[in-house]
């Protein structure tokens, strides 16, 4: 984090804190971490969109038909407002955009990744009172409703196409050559929702050299869960050291080698090597 940039740390301060939260907020994390990527313009009064995008969700779960219904029922109702009516869809150009996986994006542009949608689908329908969840299927992320032992899964990257359990099969079969597990259809809690986007945007940054930028706020952002892997202090000093920034980057390669120290001490002499040709560079 960028210690002279009081803004960025004051947001980022808020993000840590809604992460630690009991009941994290979902949408807001997602706006927050929206606001890395989309600077604000001076003397906006909601600089980051965070208000405007929250009353949009506010606004489209108020056009949902009032009243208790099935799982299923909910599913039809979301397609039909989100899908059909309000154009919410996505198409492999839309893994090319960084705006993808903003969520202040994806509700102007109501294109974006499975994921990002499927976002937009839980905290509208959560709104109107619908029991709703994320589920994180491996390569494609989708939404359910009803109970999760009796679920009914929906893809709001095809405009809220329902799900057969066959289908969910195909679809995982597909993406990863494996079987679908009953442990891949578990309720998605916010937090690994959340780390999961951070993760596309790395990936999306690790196909770009010139957006090392973006892979920084990315990864500095999954350091401010509560729980990530370990191996992204080293990734972080890493992306530091490309960026040119010699002595941050090898001291933080120092400290990660004294975690793994006691776990695996080869691997921690040779992380203190690589601390020390970063430094070289400087001479």
């Amino acid at each position: 984090m960028n210690a002279e940039d009081p803004v960025t740390a004051g947001r980022r301060q808020r993000f840590a804190e809604e992460a630690r939260a009991e009941r994290p907020d979902l949408a807001l994390l997602c706006l927050l971490l929206g606001a890395e990527a989309s600077p604000p313009a001076p003397g906006e009064a909601d600089p980051y969109g965070v208000d405007a995008a929250q009353i949009e969700l506010d606004r489209l779960a108020g056009l949902l038909p009032y009243g208790a219904r099935d799982a299923r029922s909910w599913a039809s109702a979301l397609a039909e407002l989100l899908g059909e009516r309000c154009g919410f869809a996505g198409s492999s150009h839309d893994y090319q955009r960084l705006d993808s996986s903003v969520l202040q994006q994806v509700l102007r542009r109501r294109r974006g990744l499975p994921i990002l949608l499927s976002v937009v689908w839980i905290e509208v329908a959560r709104r109107a009172g619908a029991p709703v969840f994320g589920v994180a299927l491996p390569g494609h992320y989708v939404v359910g409703f009803g109970d999760p032992a009796e679920r009914v899964l929906a893809d709001p990257f095809t405009g809220g196409a329902p799900l057969s359990g066959e289908d969910a099969e195909l679809m995982v079969t597909g993406a990863t050559g494996q079987r679908l597990e009953p442990s891949m259809l578990v309720p998605a809690r916010p937090l690994e929702t959340v780390l999961r986007i951070l993760n596309n945007i790395r990936a999306w940054a690790a196909a770009r050299p010139e957006r090392t930028d973006v892979a920084l706020w990315a990864l500095e952002l999954s350091l401010l869960l509560p729980s990530h892997p370990a191996r992204l202090r080293y990734e972080r000093a890493q992306l530091l050291v490309q960026r040119g920034e010699f002595l941050r980057g090898a001291a933080e390669m120092d400290e990660y080698a004294e975690i793994v120290d006691g776990i695996e001490p080869t691997a921690a002499e040779a992380i203190r090597h690589r601390a020390q040709a970063a430094r070289a560079l400087l001479n």
